[in-house]
């Protein structure tokens, strides 16, 4: 078991990174650590996101505004707060946003990784009683048939700049510790959901879209296939690989709980429709299949059983409660959707995708 004391959180006000911190901090009343949230507050980055917690927790949360590219501010993070864990969320995640814009990307998931693995690296001489996390994606793996699941030993074969961005930073993790010995462990996740997501992402913009009567843009014929797992499952895998996982390995994570995209959809328009009065037939007619995304994988499915056999992971939140929960956040946090699809981010969606996907 690991005692971390000063964790490096990157990414911590973009979606997944902020529930972790909220895990943390108000759903792990044993943890006594530090949390220093790094972030650059990029468009999906919000501070709203994580309101309060300086207030309510002292000097246990600290948040720092910088790049993770910036290889002298990483430094000096290091050594300001004597960091001996990083939990690397920090990453471009849209798909979408790289294959119109990929060098983001590239800077972003590959030099942002490299960086912070060389501040690592020239802060942890040792190697003793620190550990580098990596969070990843089973994007890398590529697209399945109509039967199997990605496990830990899968070849990896990306389709698109996002998921090769990230195999490029994963296989960076691990050559760093094969060639340097520096402490880490690695996880590929499936698909997340839950409170704070950013609603370019399918499940909140079809639950916004829905509410606000706006259409529902459905890629292709809609049957491409996600394993879909609740945002805190996947953080408390997390939270276990810090403590029990073992240096050097690797964990998938997944809901073990796969749907087709228009399947999906057609669960959500009856659940939100039943929360906001609304008639679900009518809002069916607003579904438009629009043009498949280039390079779009038809399914993925994770096989989990590593985590849950070796580390004692499992899942706790069913797919139909999490959906009600998501459903129910966001219909009740109006005003944090409000702030988070304003400015930067609705420009680029209506110069991206004009009246034909309107978000």
């Amino acid at each position: 078991m690991r005692n971390l004391k000063n964790i490096l959180v990157t990414g911590g006000a973009g979606f997944i990174g902020c529930n972790f911190i909220h895990l943390l901090l108000e759903g792990e009343p044993e943890f006594t650590g530090r949390i220093i949230n790094l972030d650059a507050l990029t468009y999906a980055g919000n501070s709203a996101s994580l309101t309060d917690l300086a207030g309510q927790f002292g000097t246990q949360y600290c948040f720092e505004h910088g790049d993770i590219c910036d290889r002298g501010f990483v430094d000096a993070l290091f050594k300001k707060y004597g960091i001996d864990t990083v939990v690397h969320f920090a990453a471009e995640s849209h798909v979408d946003r790289s294959i119109y814009g990929p060098e983001t990307f590239i800077k972003t998931n590959v030099m942002g990784t490299f960086t912070l693995l060389e501040a690592a690296r020239n802060a942890w001489k040792e190697g003793d009683g620190v550990l580098f996390h990596h969070i990843s994606t089973d994007e890398v793996y590529g697209s399945l048939g109509e039967t199997g699941a990605f496990s830990e030993t899968t070849p990896y074969d990306p389709r698109s700049p996002y998921s090769a961005s990230k195999a490029s930073s994963d296989h960076l993790v691990m050559a760093y510790h094969h060639t340097y010995g520096l402490p880490i462990t690695l996880s590929n996740c499936s698909n997340n959901y839950g409170p704070y997501q950013f609603p370019e992402k399918l499940i909140p913009l079809m639950i916004l879209n829905i509410v606000e009567g706006k259409p529902l843009p459905v890629y292709g014929d809609g049957k491409n296939i996600r394993d879909w797992v609740y945002v805190e499952d996947h953080n408390r895998a997390v939270w276990t690989i810090l403590h029990t996982g073992v240096t050097g390995e690797k964990y998938n994570i997944g809901g073990e709980n796969e749907w087709e995209n228009i399947r999906l959809l057609h669960t959500l328009i009856d659940l939100v429709s039943q929360k906001a009065g609304l008639d679900p037939e009518k809002v069916r007619g607003t579904i438009t299949f629009v043009k498949d995304r280039p390079g779009h994988d038809r399914r993925y499915a994770i096989d989990c059983s590593r985590i849950k056999r070796e580390l004692g992971w499992t899942r706790k939140v069913g797919f139909e409660e999490g959906l009600a929960k998501t459903v129910d956040w966001y219909l009740a946090n109006t005003s944090w959707v409000d702030g988070i699809r304003s400015g930067e981010y609705q420009r680029w969606v209506e110069k991206t995708y004009g009246e034909r996907c309107r978000y």
